[in-house]
């Protein structure tokens, strides 16, 4: 019987599968060799496959303009981005080569755009959503988009107290809105119905009293997301079918409304047996919404998506060097990184995400079961079978081989930096790693950079108010 490392994921998925394959049994992702990326940029190492993204926008709206095709679809479909997802300039730069649209959460969101403006990578003509609770400064700041110019600016109500706010801070300005529907939480959930939104039983009710008729309000948008994502379930098609019927209660009402956002949602491949059919699934959101909106004899709203983790997750991964094994009993063997996987991939241990973890060389030596450890203290720090329903199989080796075993974390392009603070101060000090930016030429030639250096000790002090005191000694 065959024991190798390759021999089981062989045997267990589809491999070479899109972005994965072999070469002189190395790993490479997406035609990258990441044995030239460790010895030209040691380990560990953060990096973005710049690509990927244009790669993910491409294909979902693809999909969605076949299936808009497909079934003679009156609206439109308009790819937003969410800059939460990563905010890193040449994540977005690489997206708005693509043509999206964008959506914001917070205050220095706005400033971000203004960035861009002045950059010229957007005009004024771009559609901005913007979703989150709305500080005052964040309203102010909307607005001051709207005062430049920026015509396709769209306020989304988290709650029917931000419409009076809207008001007083815009004065006679006339405002595009949209409304947000609280959904109920999956059963599984710490509480029934969502913070975030309106309740949707209130919606109706609100748009008559406080929106019909006012001049200075253009209703525009009607905005709803699971946040257990866009999935072929029950639970989905209920919360998708009840917004879809407040949509057309509310069309009825409003001639201005033209826009139903389905937020984001589309999963991301997690591990190598992923299976999820987006055309399927696209196909049957475009043939319910123009179902529902011939019935009732209406126009057929434009659909808008807000896409963070689908558009950049897949561009992202991280790669460690295990340090030393450690057998701590009879079956517990355990792999030391060189890096805090609660630093690095903080979604791991907070809410139990899953990656793909594969080794990087010795794929043709036996395996066995692990646990992977971080270098700080914490007991958190560590990913293994328990908290993810599955095992971690890595391959066995004796400590004395001259090559270390060397680990990647792929798909973590979204959330990661931003949850941990990237640049800040981390748990124990241990410094955020070199982030390597990836892309390819007009040729197709692999273009290759640091984007920032490993964090030094003197960063870190600096931000902790020791900075006079290094720079003495």
């Amino acid at each position: 019987m065959k024991h190798s490392y390759f021999d089981l994921i062989e045997q267990s998925y589809y491999f070479p599968q899109e972005g994965f394959d072999l070469r002189d049994n190395y790993l490479t992702f997406h035609g990258i060799s990441l044995k030239y990326l460790i010895n030209k940029y040691g380990t560990p190492f953060r990096f973005i496959y710049l690509p990927k993204i244009g790669d993910q926008i491409k294909k979902a709206r693809n999909l969605f303009n076949k299936a808009i095709k497909k079934n003679n679809y009156r609206g439109k479909y308009i790819y937003c981005y969410c800059t939460k997802t990563n905010h890193f300039s040449h994540v977005v730069t690489e997206a708005l080569k693509h043509n999206v649209h964008l959506e914001t959460s917070s205050s220095y969101d706005i400033d971000l755009i203004l960035s861009l403006f002045h950059e010229k990578k957007i005009d004024k003509s771009r559609i901005i959503v913007h979703n989150g609770y709305k500080t005052d400064d964040y309203l102010v700041k909307i607005l001051s988009l709207q005062d430049l110019g920026f015509k396709n600016n769209i306020i989304v109500l988290d709650s029917i107290n931000e419409l009076k706010r809207i008001e007083k801070l815009a004065g006679k300005s006339k405002v595009q809105i949209g409304i947000r529907m609280a959904i109920n939480e999956e059963s599984q959930s710490a509480y029934y119905t969502s913070r975030l939104g309106i309740r949707h039983n209130s919606i109706l009710e609100f748009y008559k009293q406080n929106i019909e008729g006012k001049k200075n309000l253009e209703f525009k948008m009607l905005h709803f997301f699971v946040d257990s994502g866009i999935k072929d379930s029950l639970y989905y098609w209920g919360e998708f079918q009840k917004a879809l019927k407040l949509y057309v209660d509310l069309k009825k009402q409003c001639d201005t409304l033209d826009m139903f956002n389905l937020g984001g949602g589309f999963p991301i491949r997690n591990h190598l047996g992923f299976e999820y059919n987006y055309e399927y699934m696209i196909n049957e959101i475009v043939t319910n919404i123009k179902d529902a909106c011939a019935v009732e004899n209406i126009d057929e709203p434009d659909i808008v998506t807000e896409f963070g983790k689908y558009t950049v997750g897949e561009s992202g991964a991280i790669v460690f060097e295990v340090l030393e094994q450690k057998q701590q009993n009879d079956t517990e063997s355990w792999y030391i990184i060189n890096n805090s996987l609660m630093n690095t991939i903080p979604d791991a241990w907070s809410i139990f995400e899953k990656f793909i973890l594969l080794p990087i060389n010795k794929w043709n030596h036996d395996y066995k079961r692990v646990n992977i450890g971080g270098i700080s203290c914490d007991h958190s720090d560590y990913y293994n079978s328990e908290d993810f329903n599955q095992e971690v199989l890595l391959p066995s080796y004796p400590e004395e081989e001259k090559e270390p075993l060397y680990l990647g974390f792929f798909h973590t392009g979204a959330y990661q930096d931003a949850i941990s603070g990237y640049g800040g101060i981390k748990h124990c000090l241990i410094p955020s790693p070199k982030h390597v930016i990836i892309d390819r030429d007009d040729k197709g030639n692999i273009v290759d950079y640091v984007y920032r250096n490993e964090q030094s000790a003197q960063d870190m002090f600096k931000i902790l108010g020791y900075a006079k005191d290094i720079e003495e000694r």
